[in-house]
């Protein structure tokens, strides 16, 4: 088994367990025990999981989100992948919602050159990027401006969002669970996007492979109000298959 690979599992393995120990993760697959300390000082770095004394655990908990500029450069590369991909799913002359978000705006970055889309947002910087776009029709909700992110959210967007109707809406959340659903630490962010899934004909939710499995306080939306679930390649491999298996077309990149 490739290094790689092996890191995947090792994930994979404490997601569905909670807590390991390095002697119990060294048995089940077959490496040394310094070769398990080396692999887990490398996925502690990325944030992945957290080393006890002996072995390592997981927080599934979602609290609170980090500030947008924190996010933005959270795993970058695959925010870009997902983007891309998402774009790809939009065909010309579809009505569109673009949700808030850090990965969401890489779904713009890849619709600019585009033509005949109608795309309704409430993320500032989104309807900035689409700004010379000249086939992008661009609707922006209103609503109270987060100056720390350019997101728009409050009753005016809520109002806005309960008189429309778009093919698609690609929404972006902390946390999605196979089992819970859409789920979201800040309870006044919960009504928009609820606003957006109920004005749209498919759900498509794009979240890096970091917030796959996880928990937070508040339901956004059950498993099945999702079509389609964007993430990344490292996503656990039990939770993409518990998607699956509850009818969410799944796409990883």
């Amino acid at each position: 088994m490739l290094a790689a690979e092996r890191k995947f599992r090792i994930v994979d393995y404490v997601k569905e367990h909670r807590v390991a120990t390095i002697g119990e993760l060294a048995q089940v697959f077959a490496v040394h025990e310094a070769t398990i300390r080396r692999d887990l000082e490398e996925i502690e770095q990325k944030g992945l999981v957290k080393r006890t004394h002996g072995g390592v655990t997981i927080d599934q908990w979602t609290h609170d989100e980090p500030s947008f500029n924190e996010r933005a450069v959270q795993q970058l590369d695959q925010k870009m992948r997902i983007g891309k991909m998402a774009a790809s799913l939009i065909q010309d002359g579809d009505h569109v919602i673009i949700d808030s978000g850090t990965t969401t705006l890489h779904i713009a970055k890849h619709l600019i050159h585009r033509s005949n889309i109608t795309v309704v947002t409430n993320d500032m910087n989104v309807a900035m990027e689409l700004r010379d776009a000249s086939g992008i029709k661009v609707i922006v909700t209103g609503g109270d401006l987060y100056p720390s992110s350019y997101m728009l959210n409050g009753m005016f967007t809520d109002h806005v969002l309960k008189s429309l109707h778009v093919q698609k809406a690609f929404i972006g959340i902390p946390v999605i669970h196979p089992k819970h659903g859409l789920m979201h630490p800040e309870a006044q962010l919960v009504p928009t996007k609820q606003g957006m899934i109920a004005a749209a004909g498919k759900i498509i939710v794009v979240a890096d492979d970091s917030k796959v499995g996880n928990l937070s306080l508040h339901t956004v939306a059950p498993v099945t109000a999702v079509d389609t679930l964007i993430t990344g390649v490292d996503a656990p491999v039990k939770a993409l298959q518990q998607f699956r298996e509850s009818g969410v077309e799944v796409i990883t990149v």
